[in-house]
């Protein structure tokens, strides 16, 4: 797992531990991870691709919840070129699949009308949802990968692990108050259950209330 110390990419480790996955997290920062004997914390940099590529080799998933410091000068540019690694590394490790934490303004709202576009979404989120669009479009030139991109709903906090949710497409789901949400918890359960019985191979889905 790439990631494995942000919010998102925390509660998927956290899910993937308590059904009994061996987990190897990959990241700038290991010493910030959890200790459990299925847990094996690994120092890297995904622009290293021969490195990435050594730790990933033999795995049967890897899931990526990727994104650059918050203090990066270049975000957007960052974002993009990591995901450019991490593609050529999973392949370069022989693994076929990939999972990869996506972003909800590459949602539509309506028919060819995207979150990220629409007066709703937040101005302090744009650089991050331009790249996370454009990082759905690597995967979905991506030829050779078996990949599948989970958005989350328009607010995913930490809340509660219910296990019951919707699921959907490429659109923004809403409750029937007309709110888009998802705690951390369910999203986590919508991705290793897309790990354990895949259903959405070289597809995006969404996961909501």
């Amino acid at each position: 797992m790439i990631g494995a110390t942000g919010l998102m990419g925390s509660g998927i480790l956290r899910e993937a531990l308590a059904r009994g996955h061996q987990v190897t997290a990959v990241g700038r920062h290991p010493e910030r991870l959890p200790r459990h004997p299925n847990l094996d914390p690994r120092r890297g940099d995904v622009m290293n691709e021969a490195e990435t590529a050594a730790l990933l080799a033999g795995h049967e998933v890897v899931i990526s919840a990727y994104g650059p410091d918050q203090d990066a000068p270049d975000p957007y540019d960052r974002q993009l070129a990591a995901y450019g690694a991490i593609l050529r590394s999973v392949k370069r490790a022989g693994v076929k699949r990939l999972l990869v934490v996506g972003g909800v303004g590459s949602l539509e709202v309506a028919p060819g009308s995207l979150f990220l576009d629409s007066p709703a979404f937040p101005e302090a989120w744009k650089i991050g949802g331009r790249a996370n669009r454009d990082v759905l479009a690597l995967l979905r030139a991506e030829p050779d990968l078996e990949w599948t991109c989970l958005s989350p709903s328009a607010m995913s906090e930490p809340g509660e692990r219910t296990g019951r949710f919707r699921l959907g497409g490429d659109q923004l789901l809403s409750d029937a108050r007309g709110e888009s949400r998802i705690s951390v918890e369910d999203y986590a359960v919508a991705m290793l259950d897309e790990v354990e019985n895949p259903r959405h191979v070289r597809r995006r889905f969404t996961v909501g209330y």
